[in-house]
């Protein structure tokens, strides 16, 4: 054997003694591999929470009305303050009682008969202790009969299309000369409202 092959077989001699020796004793703390490195996981990336999502805006023809149809109707019969009467009229430019009640009902979908006697029939009577924001309150004013309409407010009061002063106006129903002239109260639902299409010609209110 040659110096240098018996001086490589002393040095592997001594690696050997030595791991033996560590096996031996105190073992070293050396990590296992338990996955194949394929196999191990990446840095954990923070993950951001989820953004607040914003509801995307309702159709506002989707929403429900928050305002019940008689306060609808009044807002609506309210605009036309002022507006002159006008002996069969009908619109804006001016309205008699019967016009004006037909107009605004008509506005929300709700076909009245023309003349205030025909309007009286519709619907369902009500004590005057009982009306409401909405029901028709009905005059007897020219013969017998109804013959003046006009639409409650709540607390007493009414708006109607008077040909004395000749416009549009509130006033109170329990003033001496309407309580005088009371015949009767309406309060019309969904069918009355809307269950005719023909519509006669004008009544002739002497108010």
């Amino acid at each position: 054997m040659g110096k240098a092959a018996g001086a490589l077989l002393v040095v592997l001699m001594s690696i050997g003694s030595a791991a033996c020796a560590a096996r031996a004793g105190v073992p070293r703390p050396f990590p296992v591999a338990t996955r194949s490195p394929e196999n191990v996981p990446g840095p954990i990336e923070p993950v951001e929470p989820p953004a607040e999502s914003t509801p995307p805006e309702a159709d506002p023809a989707s929403l429900p009305d928050p305002a019940p149809a008689s306060h609808r109707i009044i807002q609506t019969a309210l605009e036309f303050i002022g507006a002159p009467y006008r002996n069969g009229g009908s619109d804006p430019s001016g309205f008699d009682c019967s016009g004006f009640v037909q107009y605004v009902f008509a506005r929300h979908g709700a076909l009245l008969p023309r003349e205030a006697r025909e309007q009286y029939e519709r619907g369902q009577t009500i004590d005057l202790e009982g009306v409401r924001p909405g029901d028709l309150v009905f005059f007897e004013t020219v013969g017998h009969g109804a013959s003046h309409v006009g639409i409650a407010l709540g607390n007493g009061r009414f708006i109607h299309a008077p040909s004395s002063r000749g416009v549009v106006r509130v006033e109170p129903y329990t003033a001496a000369y309407w309580a005088r002239r009371f015949v009767g109260a309406r309060r019309l639902d969904e069918d009355e409202a809307g269950g005719t299409t023909d519509l006669p010609g004008a009544i002739r209110s002497s108010r």
